[in-house]
């Protein structure tokens, strides 16, 4: 990917943000326009605001925890390799340019051995205002893979009727679909019935909670050695 615009770029440890909002103004038509790149190992983000349209969160490398946090933009607006769990966040598609589909997420894990991903817990994933009246027209998909072993969870969270019933979108043809882990577990609302979503080797309702609380901030960024002296919320599991 080739960036627009770079609103913030966050690198060092323990970098921590509350109360602040990251806004990317380029609007739909300028593509890649990013509102918050963050490379910073172990940091975190409470009741923060990300706002852009494609691109919005570049989550690029190392540990991150967002809570509480709104997250909003159209394609793969959350996005990169780090180890992140975003929980008791709101996440909103917005309306688009003509013409283009939403992703939430477009994970980029380029082996198997790496122990990053996307981990989205007890969040609601919903549609801005502008979405909500044309969204009918204008396909949303929870995610696809930008990288080969792209790996991304959903659970515990409440999914709207804005997600496509396919739940999943391909990056280009059968690219990564048998490599890529994309999990659901414990969702809830119109948008979470699997019985519709892709029939991908590497997709899976998880039905296990021992499986899914690997994917907790516990075990996923060991949170229980870092994020209490932040002094944010959290919960370290299911």
């Amino acid at each position: 990917m080739t960036f627009v615009h770079v609103c913030v770029a966050v690198v060092g440890e323990r970098f921590l943000a509350r109360d602040m909002t990251f806004q990317n103004t380029a609007g739909p038509s300028k593509h890649q326009a990013v509102a918050l790149r963050v490379g910073s190992d172990l940091s975190a983000f409470y009741r923060c605001d990300i706002l852009a349209y494609q691109d919005s969160l570049y989550v690029h490398s190392n540990r991150q925890f967002f809570v509480n946090c709104l997250i909003a933009g159209t394609v793969d607006f959350i996005f990169g390799n780090a180890a992140v769990v975003l929980q008791n966040c709101d996440i909103h598609a917005r309306r688009p340019n003509s013409g283009q589909k939403n992703m939430i997420t477009a994970q980029g894990r380029t082996d198997p051995n790496q122990n990053t991903g996307i981990v989205i817990q007890k969040s609601r994933i919903g549609a801005t205002s502008d979405l909500r009246s044309v969204q009918k027209n204008i396909p949303t998909y929870l995610g696809r893979p930008w990288k080969a072993y792209s790996r991304t969870v959903i659970m515990q969270s409440t999914i709207s009727d804005v997600i496509n019933p396919a739940g999943w979108h391909e990056w280009s043809g059968s690219f990564a679909l048998n490599t890529l882990f994309y999990g659901e577990y414990g969702n809830s609302g119109a948008g979470a019935r699997t019985t519709g979503r892709v029939k991908w080797k590497g997709f899976k309702v998880i039905t296990s909670a021992t499986e899914a609380q690997a994917y907790s901030p516990g075990r996923f960024i060991a949170a229980a050695s870092w994020l209490g002296s932040t002094g944010f919320p959290f919960s370290s599991g299911l």
